[in-house]
């Protein structure tokens, strides 16, 4: 029976941005960082991988399909500026679904380390010295399937990743730290 059921009482927590616990500390990266950075120039092209990207205010990443173009209204929002995923969640795929998923397959600009992003949506966090706004969750769609393979979509549902808002801009850098921002 769940707790409602059984008449027991959960007191709410507050939402703070649940950390991983340091997956490596044998490097020198922070324990929630940037692993990798992706970006490609066109839909349907395949992603590379960058060390580094510009991270533009109310357009998104230099270079990537996603750079918000005024000349088409539908791609002009701000969900569409940078999507961010776990390398964990890309573990845990593997791991359940045996699908042997590359992260850059997933078709999102940034891979995390020691950041459970989905706790990210309705707050501010720094990227580096780049403050994002997480908007949404970023759930797997059929495109992203059709480009890579049949389980994709089932395999990441709840584990897609995070649709972000550039606030400030600026460079986003691989080894970057991942922050709260405010409280």
């Amino acid at each position: 029976m769940c707790g409602a059921r059984a008449g027991r009482s959960y007191r709410a927590l507050p939402r703070l941005p649940m950390m991983w616990p340091d997956m490596n500390s044998e490097t020198s990266m922070p324990s929630s960082s940037v692993v990798a950075i992706f970006i490609t120039e066109k839909s349907a092209e395949p992603m590379r991988s960058v060390e580094s990207v510009e991270a533009v205010t109310a357009k998104g990443l230099k270079g990537d399909r996603k750079f918000r173009d005024p000349s088409h209204p539908k791609k002009d929002t701000p969900e569409r500026e940078i999507t961010l995923i776990e390398s964990e969640a890309v573990y845990a795929v593997n791991r359940d679904y045996h699908l042997k998923l590359e992260a850059i397959e997933t078709r999102r600009n940034i891979l995390t380390r020691g950041v459970a992003l989905n706790h990210l949506v309705g707050r501010e966090f720094a990227v580096g010295s780049v403050r994002l706004r997480g908007l949404e969750l970023c759930e797997p769609c059929k495109h992203v399937e059709a480009l890579t393979r049949p389980g994709i979509m089932r395999s990441l549902v709840h584990r897609g990743g995070l649709r972000a808002q550039i606030l400030e801009g600026g460079m986003i850098r691989v080894g970057d730290a991942i922050a709260s921002v405010g409280a």
